[in-house]
């Protein structure tokens, strides 16, 4: 099942690639920094680019999504964001995006609380969390998990 990642141009989108790279998954990604992308399409990743606070572009690339990873990273750092003037609307924006795509399971890395998600499966990560990307591919593969759970260690 396709899994997304949303802000996989921060340092935390990083570092779940590079675990996620040694899973058979499709995996797409959005990013705003158009080399990060191109350096992302020549590893095999499909991969939208634009602002990240543009909830519709969110919603059309995660069509079709089994999960979406959500890093809050990309809605807070020094990035472009037309769409809206804080982080949180910047993440309530992706959370209506992924509700509307269909995605199924969330898996939020954040320190702050995340939005409302109404998706069946939500979890939070701390993007400071040393097992981030385990943590992340792990709660991608199971079954199910909690709704709200919170995986951070840190």
């Amino acid at each position: 099942m396709p899994m997304i990642v949303v802000g996989a141009d921060t340092v935390a989108g990083e570092s779940i690639l590079a675990e996620v790279r040694q899973t058979e998954r499709e995996v797409r990604v959005f990013v705003t920094d158009e080399s990060k992308a191109h350096h992302l399409r020549s590893l095999g990743y499909k991969v939208a680019t634009g602002d990240v606070s543009d909830d519709s572009h969110v919603e059309g690339a995660a069509l079709h999504c089994f999960s979406a990873v959500l890093v809050a990273e990309a809605a807070d750092d020094d990035r472009e964001r037309s769409f809206a003037d804080t982080a949180e609307q910047v993440m309530r924006g992706w959370a209506r995006a992924v509700t509307s795509a269909g995605v199924q399971r969330v898996i939020w890395v954040t320190e702050r609380e995340p939005p409302e998600t109404p998706v069946p499966e939500v979890a939070t990560v701390s993007p400071g969390d040393p097992a981030l990307p385990t943590k992340v591919v792990a709660l991608d593969e199971v079954s199910s998990f909690p709704r709200g759970e919170d995986y951070s260690t840190s």
